[in-house]
């Protein structure tokens, strides 16, 4: 599969002691641009729910991965970010005035972390 190189999110790689990475990205977007962040985001959540099918769930629990998706207005107001998993939509609430503001953060096992960097063109340096 061709890599897949993202538009919006940069990430920033950490990584803990047992070799499980975390991944955390932040975009800020003006509404016009919301449906191609949207778009972007929906596309690694596909990707990490196909190529890790039924790993989903706590790291420490012994899960490939899992994933947090915070949105909020630029007063920092609370903004609805919800993804079914079952659908693969992502509706992100726009804010009513500015740019909404997306965080994602994905933890992952070594193997997880290998191919999401693999698949995404990201640097974990």
């Amino acid at each position: 599969m061709p890599a897949q190189p993202l538009d919006y999110l940069i990430f920033d790689y950490s990584e803990d002691e047992e070799g499980n990475g975390t991944w955390d990205a932040m975009a800020s977007v003006p509404e016009a641009r919301l449906a191609a962040l949207t778009a972007e985001i929906e596309s690694i959540l596909r990707w990490a729910g196909r190529a890790f099918t039924g790993r989903r769930g706590v790291i420490e629990d012994g899960a490939d991965w899992d994933f947090d998706l915070q949105a909020q207005s630029d007063a920092g107001d609370p903004l609805l970010a919800e993804f079914d998993a079952g659908a693969g939509r992502l509706s992100i609430a726009a804010s009513p005035a500015g740019h909404t503001t997306v965080t994602l953060t994905i933890s992952g096992s070594t193997a997880f972390s290998d191919a999401f960097r693999d698949t995404f063109e990201l640097d974990s340096d």
